[in-house]
């Protein structure tokens, strides 16, 4: 069992480099004085706004993880080709809708991966989190009947279910497939 101070020292190394890599990507070019000030930055910055404890339940599964990449990869395809049709499409006024979807397995992780995948993705936006009863509020462009927001609810479910077979506990799966954790 690791020790509560490795696992804090573990995720401020993790941290700053990082930190020190987005620096680094900053500047263009990985020189060693680059590197020295994105770590000194790095330091300065998880000194003055310490980060919160964040805790991770599961562990990567690879398979399951390339299957979220690939399918949002695919999704990302998809949406930008219907943004850009319902942007070229003159005399027509897109309608919109903000759909709450509440998620089965709502940790910050699970919240936080779920509404970045979405957000990244064309036609969808995060407008609001509620932490305590996990669930998002989701701005959908594009939603002309209430069985089309019914699929776009059900498609967020199946993206946190991807995630969660990607980098969930053994409890959270169980939750995902609908079995009581054990």
């Amino acid at each position: 069992m690791r020790s509560p101070v490795r696992g804090a020292l573990r995720e401020r190394l993790i941290a700053a480099g990082g930190l020190t890599v987005i620096w680094v990507l900053l500047w263009g070019r990985p020189t060693w004085i680059n590197v020295a000030g994105g770590l000194l930055v790095a330091t300065v910055i998880l000194t003055v706004f310490p980060l919160p404890h964040v805790t991770i339940a599961g562990r990567v599964h690879p398979l399951p993880m390339l299957r979220l990449i690939a399918r949002f990869l695919a999704d990302l395809v998809v949406a930008s080709v219907q943004v850009a049709l319902l942007a070229f499409r003159f005399g027509h006024v897109p309608q919109s809708a903000i759909l709450a979807v509440r998620l089965r397995a709502p940790s910050d992780l699970n919240l936080t991966l779920t509404a970045e995948a979405l957000s990244l993705v064309p036609g969808s936006l995060i407008v609001e989190v509620d932490r305590a009863e996990g669930v998002l509020y989701v701005h959908v462009l594009g939603l002309r009947h209430r069985d089309e927001a019914a699929r776009f609810r059900q498609s967020v479910l199946d993206l946190e279910a991807r995630i969660v077979h990607a980098f969930g506990s053994a409890a959270e799966r169980q939750l995902i497939s609908g079995e009581q954790p054990t």
